[in-house]
């Protein structure tokens, strides 16, 4: 069956992200093959083939909304919008993400349960480091999943359905890894659902804004790299590794399954305050 570009947008959500996908993938893997073959830093290989695969991603999707919905100007409606409201989100996400992570590992060591290392010259090249990588993970994840995706399961679901499918693709994906892996941090997928639904409340809450998700993500992924790359912590092993994360992840621990409830729970209400989209 052909598919014609100019009724696309009135198929299923289903067929059009699979052709969305399968375009994609045929534009990647011919790029990305070579590199995987011939390339022997496997760091280097896996940032190139990721860049490569954004930017396609980035490229497609200027096609689909001019080819596909006829909207010249697709990421704006995803909120990718600059505005002085979305940068001030953008900035208070950061903001709120680091303490969160900050907070959680701070409260362990109060607890007694880790102990905090001495900084060493290297820590403010790693702090630069990690809000590079941190925003360019929040702004490449939230605009996939609560930009693209999130825009096109809202043209056919309602919006209940809309959140929890979000949120759980986005656990999916990021469970995809060997199986002994997979079952070994198991534990994570409740987390990652919650952080999913987290993000969807908090465009949501912001009139269907980027910045603050792009923040709140950046925020996290900020804070637990300078802790974990910094090697800030030594955990005293006075409780068991289900309650602080197991191989140091705190998405893998019941206290930080409690603190991200928290962060998901100030969302909600900011939404619900402001929109009864969810009701």
């Amino acid at each position: 069956m052909r598919l014609n570009r100019y009724r696309l947008a009135s198929y299923p959500a289903p067929i059009r992200l699979g052709v969305f996908l399968l375009t994609l993938l045929l534009l990647w893997v011919p790029v990305a093959a070579p590199i995987y073959w011939l390339g022997r830093d496997q760091n280097a290989v896996t940032i190139l083939t990721m860049g490569l695969l954004f930017g396609e991603f980035l490229l497609l999707l200027r096609f689909w909304g001019e080819k596909v919905y006829r909207k010249p100007h697709l990421l704006n409606s995803y909120g990718l919008v600059i505005t002085r409201q979305n940068g001030l989100e953008l900035l208070a996400g950061v903001g709120i993400g680091l303490l969160f992570v900050l907070s959680l590992f701070g409260l362990e060591g109060l607890l007694g349960w880790l102990v905090w290392q001495e900084l060493d010259d290297s820590f403010p090249r790693i702090i630069l480091e990690g809000l590079g990588s941190a925003f360019l993970i929040g702004l490449a994840e939230e605009l996939v999943f609560r930009g693209w995706l999130l825009d096109e399961l809202q043209w056919d679901y309602r919006p209940r359905i809309v959140l929890w499918a979000d949120a759980v693709i986005f656990a999916l994906l990021h469970f995809l890894k060997p199986l002994q892996a997979m079952l070994r941090t198991l534990p994570t997928f409740p987390a990652l659902v919650l952080l999913g639904l987290t993000m969807v409340w908090a465009k949501r809450g912001s009139q269907g804004r980027l910045g603050l998700p792009i923040g709140l993500h950046a925020g996290l992924v900020w804070g637990y790299y300078i802790i974990n790359v910094g090697q800030l912590v030594q955990y005293s092993g006075k409780v068991p590794d289900w309650m602080t994360g197991v191989d140091g992840n705190p998405l893998i621990g019941v206290m930080g399954v409690l603190f991200l409830g928290v962060l998901a729970f100030v969302m909600q209400r900011r939404m619900r305050q402001g929109t009864n989209v969810d009701k």
